[in-house]
């Protein structure tokens, strides 16, 4: 099981947001049959498998185990990750783009930045996973109080300075192989297929 797993699919978020199916993946963080998560969830088993075979269909629940009970095989279900997010190419042409409002100082800019990265990075886990690679990348989350808002401004320019020298340093449009990497107080690399030319 992942750890976290990201959904592309506008039909399998459709799928997952279902507010039974909700219900049924996060019970599934420990195997069960649909008997079992009948019991658990207090549902009818014949709904719980109507929305298990759903979710399977979409790759959200996989096939643990088969067990023989009298003249019945029970299939036992487990989610195939802890927890999940649905990037922003399931919502396609309505999906936030930074570069429609770039300004550093808008909430709305920074979730879009985010959406981003969600949508990029999701990219890169499922082109990893079926490579069998793992995703270089790199984070940084601190908690930072400020005793004014002058220092937060200031913080902002000093850290915005930073890292622009940064980047200035170590950027090297002109170097064969290179890979383009996207830095928002994390770094990972730029998809192939969104990548500058």
């Amino acid at each position: 099981m992942l750890d976290i797993a990201v959904i592309e699919e506008p039909a399998a978020a459709e799928a997952s947001l279902d507010p039974t199916r909700s219900r049924i993946l996060a019970a599934l963080a420990e195997p069960g049959s649909a008997a079992m998560l009948a019991g658990r969830l207090g549902l009818a088993r014949q709904k719980v498998n109507y929305h298990l075979k759903e979710l399977e269909r979409h790759g959200l629940v996989e096939l643990d185990a088969e067990r023989r009970r009298g003249n019945v095989t029970e299939r036992v279900y487990r989610a195939t990750a802890a927890s999940y997010v649905i990037s922003p190419s399931a919502l396609a042409a309505v999906s936030p783009d930074p570069s429609r409002a770039p300004d550093q100082l808008s909430a709305r800019w920074l979730l879009a930045l985010g959406a981003r990265m969600v949508q990029e990075v999701g990219a890169l886990l499922t082109g990893a996973a079926r490579a069998r690679r793992r995703v270089a990348s790199f984070g940084i989350d601190a908690e930072v109080r400020f005793a004014s808002a002058a220092d937060r401004t200031a913080f902002a320019d000093e850290l915005a300075r930073t890292v622009a020298t940064l980047v200035g340093r170590y950027h090297d449009e002109s170097a064969p192989g290179g890979r383009s990497h996207r830095v928002i107080v994390g770094l990972h690399q730029i998809p192939a297929e969104e990548a500058p030319r």
